[in-house]
């Protein structure tokens, strides 16, 4: 009965996981409303999913919050960057598609290609705001970093841009899914991302004795 009642094992610990997952997901989307604060926002959640969920450290909510505001001045700069790029990329994309589905033809071979260049760009916004999350950058060499990522680790970046975009598809499709699909789907986005960063900052990885890293 001991183990029953030990609130970092079986049910407990499950529950406290369940109450993360939600709580961090409505917690991110209640701070990503004013819309210039998502960068922030989601760099919050990549360090708190990472740091509380993945390792079970405790104290999520403290967690969120501390590194919102330590991101806030560079995130929100970084936000005001990708929303009307990512806006014209859309716009662009919407565009191909409706020529290129009723026209066909070589439209239709354009559209295609564009489809497929869009990953560059999508694979950069993928990576800033767990970059941000993990590391300290000014904007323009966050940039850069996550270009070169990108380029470097193109099969990873294949994998986290359709594990977003199949995020943002089901919460858009539905309303109940973002109440978890946030935090589950940066759990995902992290078990490449991580690997990727232990790659050149080893001191990230997780350590087997002694207080985890900051």
């Amino acid at each position: 009965m001991g183990d029953f009642f030990n609130p970092e094992k079986g049910i407990w610990a499950w529950l406290s996981t369940l109450v993360d997952v939600v709580g961090l997901s409505v917690l991110w989307i209640a701070l990503c409303l004013p819309v210039v604060t998502i960068g922030p926002a989601t760099a919050a959640l990549y360090y708190t999913v990472v740091k509380c969920v993945r390792r079970r450290e405790s104290g999520a909510f403290g967690c969120y919050l501390r590194s919102f505001r330590d991101n806030l001045k560079p995130g929100l700069q970084t936000t005001l960057i990708v929303l009307p790029a990512a806006a014209l990329l859309l716009a662009v994309h919407h565009i191909a598609r409706w020529y290129g589905t009723r026209v066909g033809g070589l439209l239709y071979v354009l559209y295609v290609a564009q489809y497929f260049a869009l990953m560059l760009p999508a694979g950069v916004l993928c990576w800033l705001f767990p970059l941000l999350g993990r590391f300290d950058y000014r904007v323009k060499d966050l940039f850069r970093t996550a270009f070169q990522l990108t380029m470097v680790h193109l099969p990873s970046t294949v994998v986290v841009v359709l594990l977003t975009a199949q995020a943002v598809v089901l919460c858009a499709a539905r309303w109940w899914p973002v109440v978890f699909v946030p935090v589950i789907a940066m759990l995902l986005v992290s078990l490449f991302t991580e690997r990727v960063f232990q790659k050149y900052a080893p001191e990230l990885a997780p350590r087997e004795d002694g207080p985890p890293e900051e």
